[in-house]
């Protein structure tokens, strides 16, 4: 009887999870049917009639969105201004976690509370102060600029989150790895970084999906030559709003590269959220 009541119990779990599952896809499923369906058939109905008329669809969009400049370029800068961010972010940070974890040093203590007292100060308080800093430099309204300013408020974060994982390590191995006569270095490149690479792992999706998502600093920082794809989605709906035979396709090219690059990386996000409840 206990086992028909906990069979029964997760057969519930499970349906709950799948009809959870479906109601989040759902806008996804709609967004994806609108990228494939012509301008005129989305004036006569919704997505969903494409069921009863599958003939509609068709990718004749993806093919008007590669011959549009804005939009290709667009992407083309997101990739330029998330995938570096991502990596100096991920890079910078673990070796900060790691010094402020294991390394003793003047101030060492001191340093890192004042990075995570930069947790607390919001983005929009350093947006006008920076650009006119960046201007001065010659990176305003320039890629470079846009990576700069997200590795600069994604860093306290990232260090905060490293250093603490790095710190749960056992002191026992690294002592061990010190007394073998491994240098620093090498203690962190072959010991350190493996073992922290479910939290690396989830650090670099957590960063590469808010900067890939970022409208509000590439709205001030980048030119039209610079802008991402979601600063060039908008600037599109404003001028052409009855253009959905490109703002659909473009709106899900947006959304699914993140999308792809979560579930690309989800065993290692499980395991870097699940880490600090097993140890």
């Amino acid at each position: 009887m206990n086992a028909v009541r906990r069979g029964l119990g997760n057969a519930v779990v499970q349906a709950f999870l799948v009809v959870i599952g479906l109601v989040w896809m759902t806008p996804l499923a709609g967004l994806f049917l609108s990228s494939l369906r012509s301008a005129q058939d989305t004036a006569k109905g919704g997505w969903w009639t494409a069921f009863a008329a599958p003939g509609q669809l068709s990718f004749d969009n993806y093919s008007a969105l590669l011959r549009n400049a804005g939009i290709t370029r667009a992407f083309w800068n997101t990739v330029l201004i998330s995938v570096p961010t991502t990596v100096l972010v991920v890079v910078v940070a673990a070796l900060a976690g790691y010094a402020f974890a294991w390394l003793d040093f003047p101030g060492c203590d001191t340093v890192f509370l004042v990075v995570v007292a930069l947790l607390v100060v919001p983005v929009q308080i350093g947006l006008l102060p920076v650009a006119k800093l960046f201007g001065q430099l010659g990176l305003f309204g320039t890629i470079p600029g846009v990576v700069l300013f997200h590795v600069a408020y994604g860093l306290p974060f990232a260090v905060f989150l490293l250093r603490n994982y790095f710190a749960e390590m056992p002191k026992e191995m690294l002592e061990a790895a010190r007394m073998d006569g491994g240098s620093e270095w090498r203690i962190f490149t072959r010991l350190v970084l493996p073992v922290g690479r479910p939290a690396i792992a989830s650090l670099a999706i957590f960063q590469f999906l808010w900067v890939w998502n970022d409208m509000l600093v590439a709205l001030l920082f980048a030119d039209s030559s610079s802008q991402p794809l979601t600063v060039e989605l908008q600037s599109q709906i404003r001028q052409f709003g009855s253009n959905i035979d490109v703002l659909a396709p473009g709106a899900f090219l947006s959304l699914i590269v993140p999308v792809a690059v979560f579930f690309a990386f989800q065993r290692h996000f499980v395991q870097g959220v699940m880490a600090g409840s097993v140890k």
